[in-house]
């Protein structure tokens, strides 16, 4: 066991996974069923730290509803980072056993949001596109296209 506050690679995706859920989860049908299980885990039982964490989501689920196309992923991926090193302070928790139990609902709730390399959530690779495209992923999204002269 290192001490010196550094992850394990497995420990380090499992973090960067419960980033990229907090931000596929935002504005998503199951966020509301999301923060609660987010803010509980990373609450640790303590209330306080829960409303706190509950307060950030929702900061992040508005900031990520507001910001304009052209930065969306600038700042979807800025907003992963931070819940990346929130869940990463989570599993620097003293003990293996409290940090195995954090790593474990960490892992469900990422899997439950489908956060996890799963090709059916919503992967668009490998495409070429020529032409005007239009590719939506997600749980009723909204997305509108214009193609051609603005009018």
């Amino acid at each position: 066991m290192g001490g010196t506050g550094m992850l394990g690679e497995a420990l380090t995706a499992a973090a960067a996974g419960g980033g990229m859920a907090v931000v596929q989860a935002a504005g998503s049908d199951s966020w509301a069923w999301f923060r609660t299980r987010c803010a509980r885990l990373v609450g640790r039982g303590d209330g306080d730290a829960e409303r706190e964490a509950l307060d950030r989501l929702d900061r992040t689920a508005a900031v990520l509803d507001a910001v304009d196309e052209t930065d969306r992923e600038r700042v979807r991926a800025v907003h992963a980072v931070l819940w990346q090193g929130e869940f990463a302070s989570l599993l620097e928790a003293p003990g293996e056993a409290e940090r195995a139990r954090i790593l474990d609902q960490l892992a469900r709730l990422t899997a439950d949001f489908g956060a996890a390399d799963d090709d059916a959530r919503g992967a668009v690779t490998g495409n070429t596109f020529h032409g005007p495209t239009a590719v939506q992923t997600g749980d009723h999204n909204r997305q509108e296209n214009h193609f051609g002269p603005g009018r």
